[in-house]
């Protein structure tokens, strides 16, 4: 026979039933909230916040990773395409034909290849002094653009921005002024007005001339000439733009250490600066260097070298900071394989790799300083070494290229997130 339980106590055991389950979904909710809570609390916040940096713009200098290969191809901006010291045709043409007493030096042709400035010296130049003119491609004189007694010096280095708006070029005030150009005779009345020829213009505005070298910029119709440094007493060389078109970089030094240089034989050195467009100027590095900087594709870094040590300085940061890369060991190490290879290539007949893991006792002959620097890529810091030694034919032997990987995913500046 079923037994069958009583109404109350039917109740009794379905109340105690929904109590429990009340409990249980209290405590379930409790359980989320405190595991909500926890991962709240575990996760970075503020400077501990994981960053995976895109770009090299995205890290600060002092953070980039970098691997060093040594002895490797030259990189293709290392050798320019065209010839620095080619001259236009048309303009040439123009100074073979009108200008006979002047000697064309170099044409510098604008990014959009409509204009020309043409370098040249006159009989009252001194020796690798020059004057500045400015032409169309095609021949057609425009204006002068430097004064009569303004010098340019660093042919080499006059340019146009990449944005085509300005130029710059280097000059001091001439050592021997040249005399004020004397007034032609009035033509005749009933002869055609004549077109406008090459000549030392008798009217200029005043600009400021300097005892050392500086930069001088001017627009891209050659007017508002002015100087970008006036710090007298310091020979400015060795500049480049950035490739916005905003700035300089350049190097610097006393007229004291450019002649203590000269004396010896060595190359030029200066001290690495940012020069932006209005003149302000920013002191890179307190170091003598005689590798001209080189900018970052992206124009937010500036690269040089002292010896066998990289520098890198971040641009536009309003707290820069700065890499120290030394190669110096691994150069060396390098170097004396190097040497290994070039004796078994000069004496075949010796064993070379009797030498290999000896102790080297002196700097091996390859071993010398970084002389110029290529940002070929944002990630290839390209470095050359070689022993310079100026003079009337100059001596560069040894010239070996290096490479530096650079790595913005390297160098986080958070902690790395767990792999899944």
């Amino acid at each position: 026979m079923k037994h069958c339980k009583s109404p109350d106590t039917v109740f009794k055991v379905y109340s105690r039933i929904i109590k429990r389950r009340r409990i249980a979904v209290v405590g379930a909710l409790l359980v989320i909230v405190l595991a909500l809570a926890t991962e709240s609390a575990c996760k970075p916040t503020g400077a501990e916040k994981t960053i995976i940096p895109r770009s090299m713009a995205e890290v600060p200098s002092e953070k980039l990773a970098y691997r060093f290969e040594p002895d490797v191809p030259a990189p293709q901006d290392s050798v320019v395409s065209d010839d620095p010291n080619k001259k236009l045709e048309a303009i040439q043409a123009e100074f073979d034909s009108k200008r006979k007493d002047d000697a064309l030096v170099r044409t510098v042709v604008s990014p959009d290849g409509k204009r020309a400035l043409a370098l040249y010296e006159t009989g009252q130049n001194n020796p690798g002094e020059y004057s500045v003119d400015l032409y169309t491609a095609d021949g057609r004189f425009l204006r002068n653009i430097t004064p009569p007694d303004f010098a340019g010096a660093f042919a080499q280095m006059a340019a146009w921005s990449p944005n085509g708006e300005h130029i710059i070029f280097a000059g001091r005030r001439t050592v021997t002024p040249k005399p004020s150009p004397t007034p032609d005779e009035p033509l005749p009345s009933d002869l055609p007005n004549p077109s406008p020829t090459p000549s030392v213009a008798p009217l200029f505005a005043a600009v400021p001339l300097f005892n050392t070298e500086q930069i001088y910029i001017c627009d891209q119709d050659g007017f508002n000439l002015k100087p970008l440094t006036n710090r007298e007493g310091l020979i400015y060389f060795g500049f480049d733009w950035a490739p916005d078109g905003k700035a300089i970089t350049a190097l610097a030094c006393k007229e004291v250490e450019w002649e203590t240089n000269e004396k010896a034989h060595k190359p030029p050195q200066g001290r690495p600066r940012l020069i932006g467009l209005d003149g302000n100027e920013r002191l890179l590095d307190d170091g003598l260097t005689e590798a001209i900087p080189a900018w970052s594709h992206d124009g937010t870094k500036i690269a040089t070298a002292f010896g066998t040590d990289v520098k890198i300085y971040d641009v536009g940061s309003n707290a820069p900071s700065r890499a120290l890369i030394s190669i110096n060991d691994s150069l060396l190490e390098a170097s004396a394989a190097y040497d290994i290879q070039l004796e078994a290539k000069n004496k075949p007949t010796r064993d070379a790799k009797a030498t290999e893991g000896s102790n080297v006792v002196s700097a091996p002959v390859s071993f010398n300083p970084i002389v110029k620097v290529v940002w070929q890529s944002d990630n290839e810091l390209y470095l050359k070494t070689a022993f310079v030694r100026e003079g009337a034919e100059p001596i560069v032997t040894f010239q070996r290229w290096h490479l530096l990987h650079l790595s913005p995913q390297a160098a986080l500046m958070g902690k790395q997130p767990p792999k899944s």
